[in-house]
């Protein structure tokens, strides 16, 4: 076997009680040797099957026993043979005996590999556990695991056990099944066998860690406490992002009987003069350089290397914090795992205590990293203590790394508190809405959580997988659709709104849609008088107000100033049209009451207030409307325009209170007397 490769033995439970998970457990062992074709080539594969009618096995013919055991495949080099024999497993009729199993493979690899290849040996063992074990010749079951693992720790084999629990049949036996968890529970203790349970078929796509992925440090040094005080620590990347394979370019020149050709392409660059494209620029005479206005600015390897910035390798404490203070969503990138440096118990027992201390005050720690030395740039982080549950894995921290200021994104959005009273929810809508996502709970009383991020794959990367497996063997297969498995993550669940029918109609009901009166046509709003506009629309709902135009509006003109402004007001190409908007119909309103001739434009007037005060409604800016219009009671006081103020009061205009836009200052009574008070005073 290739060195730091890994050789692999499926031991598939396939009797009886098995056959209802088997295709799922065909899928998931195929997308196994799928991605070890892709990323592990020379890794071995082999396949054990217990449960089966027949027995095949060297133990049995060399010892006797460990009956309906089938060697399968012996363990190989992965090929597509190992991918189709996945896919087709035989359905077994006898009770499986996991630990005959466990006992043969151990065998398959001590006869195939001895002493070597430590820790490079696995076996994944896939059973639900509900068969009986068959009791040994001499001591007990629990004596009998315990030997078994420490040969297993001897010869330096890793095993993982996966257990299907789903909802148990009738027949199933208690007793069995907890007989069967301490015997696993003992080779967890004893080796390090990772052990796990899973309900459903999805969880089992999870559970089985198809890619095997070496840890590399992130750092390995000092985290500094302070000038006298530092754990030597070991920092690794808790999760990454896994990716699709990298695509690379092949040439198929090569003759196909070369066996050895690697179909390698190499592609060479020329840079040419613009002025002189006959002249190739060679690399001395070439700079980058950087786009600044109209310009371009040179910048020498030279120059870039000195304004560099290069901090001394270290992870230094800052300080702590409440985790209170600190926000899930803050947390950018990468997840990142700090461990005591093993063997050294003096740094074990600090990461330990400092951990602990951490989570009984409840507090965080804030540090500065840089991983490398000469790295270009520093990241501040969160250190989150990791108390471990368990006495053989020892304490240690998660490490998030935090926004700098230009990493912030503080979208504002509106809110639906500016909105008047008749567009707030009542309270059976908000009753209907908490039901609705109560409904869609994934973790609800008294039940598991489902979907959980370690045991739920991409289903997006397990589709690829497959058809790359397809396309290998029939070239012009098209992509088949997504397997019904992996559709339950990207689909609600159907059983859950069946069940809950009920809340899903209620939810409808109280959010009828119902017919936008302001998405008539223009023309027939233009037909009404401006009595009727005014009376229909001075506090009509703003939610509705702008209708995006195709063609982009710069200006507020004389024959339709009130679409003119809409179209302004909702262009989102500069938060500065919003401004210019409501500053030219100002302007414009001005004008109209300024050059009216015995109130001729007052009608043409107070349809544009109107639209003004609706789109300031909307874009949160009530104290520009409300000072606009102190601002031209002023000034009709001024020119002697008492009738345009008196014009606005009767036909109900007031300034925008809080209740329909939160940022303002003006109550209710203000707003409402306003234009009442004006007038009178002027009586």
């Amino acid at each position: 076997m290739a060195r730091n490769k890994e050789a692999l033995l499926l031991l598939l439970d396939v009797g009886p009680s098995m056959h209802y998970v088997l295709p799922e457990v065909e899928k998931v062992c195929s997308m196994l040797v799928q991605k070890k074709l892709i990323y592990n080539k020379y890794d071995e594969v082999g396949i054990v099957l217990f449960g089966t009618e027949d027995t095949d096995n060297e133990l049995t013919t060399e010892v006797g026993g460990y009956q309906h055991v089938v060697v399968m495949k012996n363990s190989k080099v992965v090929d597509g043979d190992i991918v189709e024999a996945l896919q087709q497993l035989p359905r077994g009729t006898s009770d499986g005996d996991f630990l005959d199993a466990v006992i043969v493979a151990m065998d398959m690899l001590i006869k195939k590999f001895g002493e070597t290849n430590k820790g490079k040996k696995r076996l994944c063992l896939i059973t639900n556990a509900q068969c009986p074990i068959k009791d040994p010749y001499e001591g007990s079951k629990e004596e009998q695991v315990t030997t078994i693992a420490k040969q297993m720790t001897a010869h330096g084999m890793r095993m993982e056990s996966i257990i299907i629990r789903g909802t148990l049949s009738q027949d199933a036996n208690k007793e069995i099944i907890d007989e069967n968890d301490r015997l696993l529970n003992i080779f967890s203790k004893e080796t390090s066998t990772r052990l796990l349970y899973v309900e459903d078929p999805i969880s089992l796509f999870g559970a089985l860690k198809t890619r095997n992925i070496t840890p590399v440090t992130v750092f390995k040094g000092d985290l500094e406490l302070g000038p006298k005080l530092r754990i030597k620590v070991l920092v690794y990347k808790k999760t990454q992002e896994e990716k699709f394979p990298t695509l690379k370019k092949y040439s198929d020149k090569a003759p196909q009987t070369d066996k050895f050709a690697t179909h390698e392409v190499k592609v060479d660059y020329e840079y040419k003069s613009a002025e002189d494209p006959d002249k190739v620029v060679p690399p001395d005479q070439r700079i980058k350089g950087y786009r600044y206005g109209p310009q371009i600015v040179p910048i020498s390897s030279a120059e870039w290397d000195a304004v560099k910035f290069k901090p001394e390798k270290g992870v230094k404490l800052l300080g702590f914090t409440d985790s209170s203070n600190i926000l899930r969503h803050q947390y950018m990138k990468d997840v990142y795992v700090f461990i005591a440096e093993p063997g050294n118990t003096k740094a074990v027992l600090a990461v330990s205590a400092l951990s602990r201390a951490m989570k009984e005050m409840n507090k965080v720690a804030i540090l500065r990293c840089a991983w490398r030395q000469g790295q270009s740039n520093v990241v501040i982080g969160v250190l989150t203590p990791n108390v471990s549950d368990r006495e053989n894995i020892p304490d240690s921290f998660y490490f998030n790394i935090l926004p700098f200021a230009e990493d912030v994104r503080e979208f504002q959005f509106p809110s639906f508190s500016s909105f008047p009273a008749s567009c707030q929810p009542n309270k059976q809508q908000l009753e209907s809405a908490a039901n609705f996502i109560k409904m869609l709970d994934l973790a609800p009383d008294g039940k598991k959580e489902v979907l959980l991020p370690d045991f739920t794959p991409n289903p997006v990367l397990a589709r690829f997988y497959h058809y790359l497996d397809l396309k290998s063997k029939h070239p012009d297969a098209s992509v088949p659709p997504l397997d019904y498995t992996l559709r339950k993550i990207t689909e609600p669940e159907t059983n859950l709104i069946l069940q809950k029918e009920s809340v899903v109609d209620s939810f409808r009901r109280s959010f009828e849609l119902q017919g936008n009166p302001l998405k008539k046509p223009r023309r027939l709003l233009r037909d009404k008088t401006s009595d009727e506009a005014g009376k229909e629309n001075i506090t009509a709902p703003p939610a509705n107000l702008i209708e995006y135009k195709s063609v982009k509006v710069e200006n507020i003109g004389d024959l339709t100033p009130v679409q003119d402004f809409e179209a302004m007001i909702s262009r989102r190409d500069s938060p500065d049209w919003v401004l210019k908007a409501i500053k030219d119909m100002k302007n414009k309103i001005f004008g109209m009451v300024e050059d009216s001739h015995e109130g001729d434009n007052y009608p043409k007037a107070l349809e544009c207030l109107i639209a003004l005060r609706k789109g300031c409604i909307l874009e949160q800016e009530p104290k520009q409307f409300n000072d606009f219009l102190k601002h031209l009671y002023n000034f009709c006081q001024e020119k002697n325009l008492q009738s345009f103020c008196e014009y606005l009061a009767s036909k109900g205009l007031t300034l925008i209170p809080k209740t329909e836009a939160i940022d303002s200052d003006v109550t209710d009574e203000e707003a409402r007397s306003f234009l009442v008070k004006s007038e009178s005073k002027s009586d």
